[in-house]
């Protein structure tokens, strides 16, 4: 395995074109892959703790053993900087949750290659301190929020969702922030920056080193609906056909119940149903939702 990262100014540009569905991208189509060449992996951070194992580097493990080739793996700050490193094809594919993916996908310039269905389980919620006043979401009126990354599923649009049925608009009746990520919603909370920190209840179920709080130091209040598209792997679409079907058969393989815990936080997938090459339409779902955020998701029929 190979390891990259995008420098810091670099991914903020990238960022700001990344969800422009009428822009074009400003590189040539890459050549149609070799048989042996490298497989390219754009991915966002996950936790590194020195005395776990790391997620990426078993992801890149997994799919090396499964596909005989190479992978690359470009780290890139957030969401957003997955999906232009696709669209202007930079790597091969990226992995994402659901929000992010009906996003690119809606740009017309990016493909699905397979995509985990939801189950019924809702999939976000608050944490706040135990010592915290907050009882229920409408004591977070007048409060401060973290949110993960403003394309995150489970850290910003269903917990935004779930504020928005709770009666809590975004700007009007709470101040939100964005930290980065789940870790810096976290972190955002210990330091007591913010009021309660939004995220995936997956990842509170998991606990160290995906969620640094001990039973007895937290608390959840209210719990967002279901998703029915967990997650997605999109493709550049001048991805050749024989790494296409080659990949569509090897990730299924990778996220198979037995890797979750090597996975750590890509284990959120593993051993999930797997559709292959969902169409838009599978994610028209999100389009409410999305609206509740200030985005709009147009064209996924």
């Amino acid at each position: 395995m190979r390891r990259f990262s995008v420098p810091a100014a670099a991914a903020l540009g990238i960022a700001a074109l990344a969800l422009t569905g009428c822009q074009t991208a400003t590189t040539e189509p890459a050549a149609s892959a070799a048989a042996d060449a490298p497989i390219t992996i754009a991915t966002i951070p996950i936790s590194e703790d020195p005395t776990q194992g790391n997620p990426i580097e078993a992801l890149a493990e997994l799919l090396e053993a499964e596909t005989g080739r190479t992978v690359e793996v470009t780290d890139v700050p957030d969401y957003l900087s997955v999906v232009e490193a696709i669209r202007a094809d930079h790597v091969d594919i990226g992995i994402m949750s659901g929000f992010p993916s009906a996003l690119a996908v809606n740009t017309g310039e990016v493909d699905a290659l397979l995509a985990w269905k939801g189950s019924d389980d809702p999939v976000s919620t608050c944490v706040v301190l135990d010592g915290s006043p907050v009882q229920q979401l409408t004591d977070l009126r007048g409060k401060t929020v973290a949110f993960a990354d403003q394309a995150s599923s489970s850290g910003y649009f269903m917990p935004v969702y779930m504020l928005h049925e709770a009666g809590l608009e975004q700007g009007t009746d709470y101040e939100a922030i964005f930290a980065g990520g789940h870790e810096g919603s976290f972190a955002a909370l210990e330091q007591g920056q913010v009021d309660a920190a939004c995220t995936s209840i997956m990842l509170t179920e998991m606990g160290a080193p995906m969620f640094p709080f001990a039973e007895g130091e937290w608390r959840g209040i209210g719990e967002s609906p279901a998703m029915e598209v967990m997650g997605t792997v999109l493709a550049r679409q001048s991805l050749d056909d024989a790494t296409r079907a080659q990949l569509e058969e090897a990730l299924p393989r990778v996220f198979a119940a037995e890797n979750a815990e090597a996975l750590g936080g890509y284990g959120t997938f593993a051993g999930l149903e797997v559709e292959i090459a969902p169409k838009p339409a599978a994610f028209a779902s999100f389009a409410d939702i999305a609206a509740v955020a200030g985005v709009e998701l147009k064209d996924l029929s």
